[in-house]
């Protein structure tokens, strides 16, 4: 992917929302790890998959700075449908909620802060779409929580399941992040209980169905 044509995709598909811009520059500006917030190819992308899959209760494990939410929020149908989110960064609670504040489809979203292993099952709520983008050294055992709270016919989303190409570096496989996302791409590949499918965007999204 060349800047050049990363620039004639975005001239070509739908704006990115001014509070969504207001999230991004935040986020360049204010955060390290200013790299990890969707942006607005791929938070197009989210939203679209949502109006697809039309879920009434999104769950999604790793907000960041709360991007990812709001386009997950803006693919609801209305303002009945929700999305749990989980941050266990407390540190991020501020900046999250005060973007959240700001964009139309932020009253659609509840923050939690914690260790999602502990919230979902207190939750204790089946949902039909699952985004997943949390700490990668446990994305192994957020998947297999998302399968016993996903509706059967659901989806899950997981993002960076490409790992910079990291996936099939060997050398790289000294690290625990790439080590915990090759161990979740082994396990999806061979789950006979979903289908699968990568998209080679960005850092790599993976699409799973759970079988009914």
């Amino acid at each position: 992917m060349t800047e050049q044509l990363e620039d004639y995709i975005l001239s070509h598909i739908d704006p990115e929302p001014a509070p969504l811009q207001r999230i991004d520059h935040d986020t360049h500006v204010q955060q390290i790890y200013w790299h990890m917030c969707s942006g607005h190819l791929q938070g197009r992308l989210i939203t679209m998959l949502t109006r697809m899959v039309r879920p009434t209760r999104v769950l999604e494990l790793g907000p960041f700075s709360g991007y990812s939410a709001l386009c997950l929020a803006e693919g609801l149908a209305d303002d009945t449908c929700r999305v749990d989110t989980i941050e266990i960064d407390d540190e991020q609670e501020d900046f999250i909620r005060q973007h959240l504040a700001l964009s139309p489809y932020g009253s659609r979203v509840t923050l939690h802060i914690g260790d999602a292993r502990t919230i979902v099952p207190q939750l204790d709520t089946l949902y039909d779409l699952i985004y997943i983008d949390a700490n990668k050294r446990q994305y192994l055992d957020y998947y297999e929580l998302s399968l016993d709270y996903l509706m059967p016919g659901g989806f899950i989303i997981a993002d960076n399941t490409l790992w910079a190409g990291k996936v099939i570096d060997p050398k790289a496989q000294r690290e625990a992040q790439t080590r915990g996302i090759t161990a979740f791409n082994d396990r999806v590949a061979t789950d006979p209980r979903v289908s699968r499918v990568i998209i080679p965007l960005r850092d790599g999204l993976t699409l799973i169905y759970k079988h009914p």
